[in-house]
């Protein structure tokens, strides 16, 4: 009776340890990549569409074989705009979940709250949206714009004849880590060009900021002092469908006050009237209007695939600059597992240093052997009545990425980064 039973609990236990090893096995079939994007909250205007291109860019590659013959499954979670619940997600996402690479935030904040996880955990991260600089992670590529690959351009444009020629600056923004180190750089710049103080208007709003009444009566005022103003905005998320009707209801022209704006692309325009906006700039490092058949190919795949998933407004959706930040860095990842013939994190690392891929945008970007940021074009597009944009102006190639600002005192030596 003694041993029926223990050979019964034999083959029980075989039969597990089966089932285990199969489940192993299967688990060793796929690649595990992190998907870390608010779906909810007040940057879910912006976020979502970074979470569709994953997945969108994870199916491409899993069509044409995978990586290392391996197919990608994504993990996708919800911090909900909610900056310390990211850190908790992204551990989550390396401790739990096992993924290899995580691809997610948008703000500043929510990337300054991941980062020592990451750092902690050696875990890696690829980051799609421009930001302020004045970091360098070991564990983070920066698929985005750094200030002299976005800000910078945008200002000297309005400075010039072409651009209007401002001489008055407002610097508005959500207060946050990347609008106020961004207006840092820019005052500073500003100052080099001989700007006074006296010239530059600089203020906040919180995250969610719905009334901009007064601050439009404050532009309009301080624009009446008889020199040409221009507003630089660094308003992130929903906050930017308010601004924009407050401007518009205003009537606060473009060819008056031009507003250029660093995180306003063609998604969150979808929610706005455009035709009171015609003429104000977006300054980016890729536009949906942009004519080559990389762009073509890159439309007509988003299009089909928010189709295909059922997307809300699916006959509608846009792409722009995040997304394409989003795509490039997905398919760079996988080029550099590939290299490696690995998804460990340092020898991913090791792998990424001088990965090129053609960008929607038309180049081909590569990303810096040293500094973990990607070398990118710069166009700055008029707002155009149907939400998309008419490039005014751009580079003939590619620029290096500053992540140390030279208008930060103290970065001197970090130049060569």
């Amino acid at each position: 009776m003694q041993r029926r039973t223990f050979v019964k609990a034999l083959v029980l236990a075989s039969s597990i340890a089966a089932l285990g090893s199969a489940s192993q096995s299967y688990a060793a079939d796929t690649i595990k990549v992190g998907i870390l994007h608010s779906l909810s909250g007040t940057m879910a205007i912006s976020e979502t569409a970074l979470k569709n291109t994953a997945l969108m860019t994870i199916e491409e590659i899993n069509a044409k074989g995978g990586v290392m013959g391996k197919k990608l499954e994504p993990v996708v979670v919800d911090p909900a705009s909610n900056w310390p619940l990211f850190a908790e997600k992204a551990r989550q996402l390396i401790s739990k979940d096992k993924v290899s690479v995580v691809f997610g935030c948008w703000t500043s904040v929510s990337r300054k709250s991941v980062n020592p996880v990451f750092k902690e955990l050696n875990s890696l991260l690829f980051y799609p949206v421009q930001y302020e600089g004045e970091e360098l992670e070991k564990n983070v590529f920066y698929t985005g714009a750094a200030p002299n690959q976005q800000a910078i351009p945008a200002v000297e444009y309005l400075m010039s004849k072409q651009g209007g020629g401002a001489k008055r600056f407002v610097l508005l923004g959500t207060d946050y880590v990347y609008p106020r180190t961004t207006n840092k750089i820019l005052r500073a710049f500003l100052h080099s060009k001989g700007v006074k103080d006296e010239d530059i208007m600089e203020e906040y709003t919180p995250f969610g900021h719905s009334d901009y009444q007064t601050i439009i009566a404050n532009i309009k005022k301080f624009s009446s002092a008889g020199k040409k103003t221009a507003v630089i905005s660094t308003i992130n998320g929903d906050s930017n469908v308010p601004f924009y009707k407050e401007l518009g209801n205003a009537g606060l022209k473009a060819t008056d006050v031009p507003v250029v704006a660093f995180s306003v692309g063609e998604e969150e325009l979808r929610g706005v009237d455009t035709k009171p906006l015609v003429g104000h700039l977006a300054a980016w490092n890729y536009f949906m209007s942009l004519k080559n058949p990389t762009n073509s190919g890159f439309i007509k795949m988003y299009k089909d695939w928010a189709k295909k998933n059922k997307i809300p407004n699916a006959d509608s959706v846009v792409t722009n600059d995040p997304m394409e930040a989003t795509y490039v860095g997905i398919h760079m990842w996988a080029q550099a597992v590939e290299k490696a013939k690995s998804t460990d994190t340092d020898k991913v690392i090791a792998a990424m240093g001088g990965q090129t891929f053609t960008a929607p945008s038309g180049f081909t970007l590569t990303m810096d052997k040293t500094n973990h940021h990607l070398h990118k074009p710069v166009f700055i597009g008029e707002v155009k009545a149907d939400g998309q944009f008419n490039v005014v102006w751009k580079t003939p190639a590619p620029i290096r990425a500053q992540p140390w600002s030279p208008f930060i005192p103290g970065n001197e030596s970090k130049q060569g980064m």
